[in-house]
């Protein structure tokens, strides 16, 4: 058989036309597939998020359905963890929700702490507070620790300087706070006459 170069185009456009042709006629099961109930995903709305746990900025794919969280992952369009979560990143999700092993359906967790507790000296379990009552308490322990370590004068080269530092308590920042946040935690913890101040700004 003598073919030539053209021909031999024409005739593979002629077998990738008859092909496609054949294709078209034929429904793709890929593409018929009808949403189930089953599926996870089902008839959820997606909104992007920011993972809470670290300086990263890993962004997240939330899924909703009727107001409640029913998946958590990480977002493929994001140019930091393109898709990825970290070990704590794939953990938000059970911030509030579980999957109850047995039945394999979302429920809230059981576990998840939703008011302030405390362990007064020598107990052995938490009791729950109020708000007003912790942050009353955190207060009083704050200036008792500073009034006890305050240091106001201390003597340098044979003189009296005024110092007014405190050494007994230490601040350290966190992460996810704006920069207008950590100059008000500064301006307080210098207020308070903190010296030991540090921050989570590996970022």
């Amino acid at each position: 058989m003598d073919l030539t170069r053209r021909g031999f185009f024409k005739a593979l456009g002629a077998a990738s036309m008859t092909s496609f042709a054949f294709g078209m006629t034929q429904a793709s099961p890929a593409l018929a597939v009808e949403a189930e109930e089953s599926w996870k995903l089902v008839n959820t709305e997606e909104y992007t998020n920011i993972c809470c746990y670290c300086a990263g900025g890993c962004g997240s794919v939330c899924s909703v359905r009727d107001g409640e969280l029913v998946n958590l992952e990480g977002d493929p369009d994001h140019p930091i963890n393109q898709g990825g979560l970290c070990p704590k990143g794939a953990t938000m999700f059970q911030l509030r929700n579980v999957v109850n092993p047995e039945t394999r359906e979302i429920e809230k967790s059981k576990v998840r702490q939703t008011k302030p507790l405390v362990r007064r000296p020598y107990s052995n379990k938490w009791e729950p507070i109020s708000w007003k009552d912790a942050i009353a308490e955190i207060a009083q322990k704050t200036k008792e620790t500073r009034d006890a370590g305050f240091v106001e004068t201390e003597m340098v080269n044979g003189k009296k300087l005024v110092v007014n530092r405190c050494e007994s308590i230490a601040s350290l920042g966190g992460s996810q706070q704006n920069s207008e946040e950590e100059y008000l935690i500064l301006k307080m913890m210098r207020a308070l006459g903190i010296v030991a101040i540090d921050n989570q700004a590996r970022v």
